[in-house]
């Protein structure tokens, strides 16, 4: 089995002073031997959270980049100056991007394609809607984002992603997904990960997305094709989210 990722995702919250409380609070904090742990912060706190968690184990992520390494194109940041930042880890293809910003398929593996090529490993985001769901057509629209990126990368670029299965209408809204539903669509998508190549599926990991909190992060992680969560709103709190990382053990 994969080693866990729990990566909780601040979306455009935060402040320095949170930046500061999870030093403090992972600086000597028992997490399982087994476990990886980041936190995709917006842009202007990469650096601080680079030097303030520089003795902890939480890893820099950040939310986005652009598809483009440089150039005239005001407001965007490009994968080497996230690199240059810290962040080891990048979100491509969340909900919110797709959905407020347009970011469709070929927008997605676009940045994949600039994430791999600046050596930060893309956390490829694959959801459906409530509409999709109750349509009967959640793993046509998964598997068809996850087909989306995987014939657009290389043999040896499909490994270095991580994916996350996202319900869109389970984030922020509450709702979670039950154990068995969550289960239901990672299985899915690690059987077809194995028509790619088997070791693929076995060593790909693929996390939960959707209201994960300290409350049921244990039964989602105890799901045999779950490994591992990206957090919401509780990785904006240091003890809820500290829990959540230890239930992954």
């Amino acid at each position: 089995m994969s080693t866990p990722l729990i990566a909780g995702n601040w979306k455009m919250n935060g402040s320095l002073s949170l930046v500061e409380d999870f030093a403090r609070g992972f600086a000597d904090a028992t997490l399982p031997e087994c476990v990886d742990v980041a936190l995709m912060v917006p842009f202007p706190y990469l650096e601080a959270a680079g030097r303030a968690w520089g003795d902890t184990p939480l890893v820099v992520g950040a939310q986005t980049l652009s598809d483009r390494p440089a150039g005239a194109f005001t407001g965007e940041v490009s994968g080497e100056m996230l690199k240059e930042l810290g962040a080891r880890l990048v979100l491509v293809g969340h909900s919110e991007r797709r959905i407020l910003f347009g970011e469709d398929d070929a927008a997605v593996l676009a940045r994949v394609r600039a994430a791999l090529a600046c050596e930060l490993t893309p956390v490829l985001c694959l959801g459906e809607t409530l509409e999709e769901r109750d349509a009967g057509r959640t793993e046509a629209v998964v598997l068809g984002q996850l087909e989306a990126v995987l014939e657009g990368l290389g043999v040896g670029e499909r490994p270095r992603l991580v994916l996350a299965y996202e319900p869109v209408w389970a984030i922020g809204t509450g709702r979670t997904a039950s154990p068995e539903q969550a289960q239901a669509v990672h299985g899915a998508i690690r059987a077809r990960l194995t028509d790619y190549c088997a070791s693929l599926a076995e060593d790909m990991r693929i996390l939960y997305g959707g209201s994960m909190k300290a409350a049921n992060a244990a039964e989602l992680l105890a799901q045999p094709d779950i490994d591992g969560g990206l957090v919401g709103g509780a990785s904006l709190q240091v003890d809820d989210f500290l829990a959540i990382c230890q239930s992954a053990g």
